[in-house]
């Protein structure tokens, strides 16, 4: 098969949606079959470039992936012509596949990793009107309409049913993780022994949150649960790894504020913020910690979930979204937003209190298999 990826961004810019999308690319070459992705120009980068076998063109877009929504049309008719089916995701990706499938009647199948329809006033701190524009915009993309939505967990899919998308066109097909990358052996003792050096975190409890600060992310509920963990761990720390993206200026600042707030009321040593590491390195920071709390107010999987448990790690997860559906070893669920519920659990977790269930694995053999059999459905 030759499939098209339409897609905003494509690495080197690294997140949820660009990790599927480089293993399911990559993946489909090693199988055979031919693959080009359609991107935005990142700073940096060449408009055109081959990676592990992955045709790459970019389109300028004066490095705006909204603008790249309009300018990559023409391309991705062009592009469409040459392939047999059309791969894109939510959100700027998704009108130029569509318009490109429809004019060369192309089969376009769409990957949806979260809905936010009805959530964007709860998950954001958007005024109303801009959650309005928001949801409408979300909701003209889902609905115009693709030959199969892909949902990344049933948590997805049950809400993309809210906005009536035909049942049948919707399929769970989970993420895949790199099981071989993300192996606890891969990260070595003597690095996680400096990083605990280097921070102080010897004869802690250190219970550690990373990503970066979107405002569906919860971290200040972690933030503010604090000084509550420290009435019954004086001797706890929460290690908090994120980014100053400018992207994320304004909630990033708004973090840093509350955790200015605890150390000015005597819990400096019981915060500490250190920038993000590159990806080979997270695992290090991961197997230095206790346990990893992920306290999302919106989730379409949760990778920070899943790639702790592959490295043994015992999770604390909110029960936003996908959440509950993808964890499993030692783990506690605690209810989103809830700083209190959410300081009680760190506090059991640290008392070796916690739920143990079978550990659940999101192959990405399975993944890719389940995708190429609704390709070839389609064609």
């Amino acid at each position: 098969m030759k499939i098209l990826f339409v897609c905003e961004n494509y690495i080197p810019h690294y997140g949820g949606a660009e990790v599927v999308f480089k293993n399911l690319a990559e993946r489909y070459v090693q199988k055979g079959h031919q693959v080009t992705i359609l991107t935005h120009q990142l700073k940096g980068t060449k408009k055109e470039e081959n990676l592990n076998g992955v045709k790459v063109i970019r389109v300028p877009s004066f490095h705006s992936r909204y603008l790249f929504t309009f300018l990559s049309i023409p391309k991705a008719i062009k592009l469409a012509k040459e392939h047999d089916i059309i791969q894109t995701t939510s959100f700027n990706g998704a009108p130029p596949a569509w318009i490109a499938g429809k004019l060369t009647k192309k089969p376009v199948v769409i990957t949806v990793h979260e809905v936010w329809v009805n959530k964007w006033k709860q998950v954001t701190d958007f005024s109303w009107l801009k959650c309005k524009i928001h949801e409408l915009l979300e909701k003209a993309i889902y609905l115009l309409p693709y030959d199969r939505y892909i949902c990344v967990s049933n948590a997805t899919k049950k809400d993309l049913l809210k906005i009536n998308i035909k049942k049948e066109n919707a399929i769970t097909t989970y993420n895949g993780l790199d099981y071989q990358f993300w192996d606890e052996k891969n990260f070595k003792d003597e690095d996680v022994k400096k990083i605990k050096e280097e921070l102080n975190l010897k004869n802690n409890f250190v219970y550690f949150s990373w990503g970066r600060p979107g405002t569906s992310k919860g971290f200040e509920y972690v933030i503010k649960a604090v000084p509550k963990i420290v009435e019954k761990l004086p001797r706890s720390v929460f290690l908090f790894m994120t980014s100053s993206n400018p992207t994320y200026q304004k909630k990033y600042d708004q973090l840093m504020d509350l955790v200015k707030k605890l150390e000015l009321a005597g819990f400096k040593e019981n915060i500490k913020v250190i920038p993000s590491v590159p990806y080979e390195k997270l695992g290090n920071y991961i197997k230095a910690a206790n346990c990893v709390v992920i306290p999302s107010i919106a989730e379409g999987f949760g990778y920070t979930t899943v790639e702790s448990i592959a490295i043994g790690k015992p999770v604390i997860v909110s029960d936003a979204g996908s959440l509950p559906e993808v964890v499993s070893g030692k783990h506690l669920v605690f209810e989103n937003k809830n700083s209190a519920m959410l300081a009680e659990k760190v506090i059991e977790m640290a008392k070796g209190k916690f739920q143990e269930t079978p550990l659940k694995k999101f192959e990405w053999e399975d993944s890719v298999n389940k995708y190429l059999n609704i390709y070839k459905e389609l064609l």
